[in-house]
């Protein structure tokens, strides 16, 4: 026979048990608005950018290391002008060219339902995730959104994640990170937390694996098992 859980007994698994969820290439499909908008700030400095070049590169690391590597290859050090135009055109629209992948909000549906802590840790500017995740209608699933400043300053994943577990007062065994780039994974590690590497994002088995990932997750429908399993190995 089971019993239902009673709002006290909810409230302290909630308390105890949190997931942290990065947002490109996790949450949502973003590849496409991000590599427009850098290819459409390339060509207001003047360059000209392969378009057939696959940038699948560019989601996941802070926009300045992009812009910074992106430019290197024309010889030009114009790094906060390109991420000056790069903000205009994205937040223009390139921000809205993001949707959910399938079966994400059913597997979020579920960790909280499941009494999981949900908290957001990319390393967008704060401002934009909040709109990506107000547009997809799932801003309400989350206890807490962390990211960047609007300069993107303090982007580094093991810089949001150790702010987050000390602001939210979240115990790093009772946590884990859930990311599609090697990112993510040194992140949560830096900061003793349990990483899971999804497969359906951008950075794939190859560094994942390289990245020391926890657990891999295939697909969505898998994420609510694997995340069980990581709590409870960290327990």
């Amino acid at each position: 026979m089971t019993h239902p859980v009673t709002p006290k007994a909810q409230s302290a698994l909630r308390a105890a048990t949190a997931v942290l969820l990065d947002l490109d290439g996790t949450l949502v499909a973003s590849r496409d608005g991000i590599v427009r908008c850098l290819r459409q700030a390339l060509r207001d400095l003047g360059h000209a950018p392969d378009p057939e070049r696959d940038l699948t590169w560019v989601v996941g690391p802070p926009l300045h290391d992009i812009a910074a590597r992106l430019l290197d290859e024309f010889g030009d050090d114009r790094v906060p002008l390109l991420m000056e135009r790069y903000r205009h055109h994205y937040e223009a629209g390139g921000l809205f060219e993001s949707p959910l992948f399938p079966g994400i909000r059913q597997a979020l549906d579920r960790l909280a339902g499941a009494g999981h802590r949900l908290v957001l840790c990319t390393s967008k500017p704060l401002h934009t995730a909040r709109l990506i995740v107000d547009a997809r209608g799932i801003a309400g699933l989350f206890d807490g959104l962390y990211g960047a400043g609007p300069d993107d300053g303090g982007a580094e994943k093991s810089e949001l994640i150790a702010r987050l577990l000390q602001t939210e007062a979240i115990d790093p065994r009772r946590a884990v990170m859930v990311g599609d780039r090697r990112y993510d994974i040194a992140g949560a590690h830096a900061n003793r937390v349990r990483a899971l590497g999804v497969l359906w994002g951008y950075g794939g088995r190859e560094e994942l694996d390289e990245a020391g990932a926890d657990g891999l997750v295939e697909a969505p429908t898998q994420l609510v098992g694997a995340v069980r399993e990581q709590l409870a190995a960290s327990a």
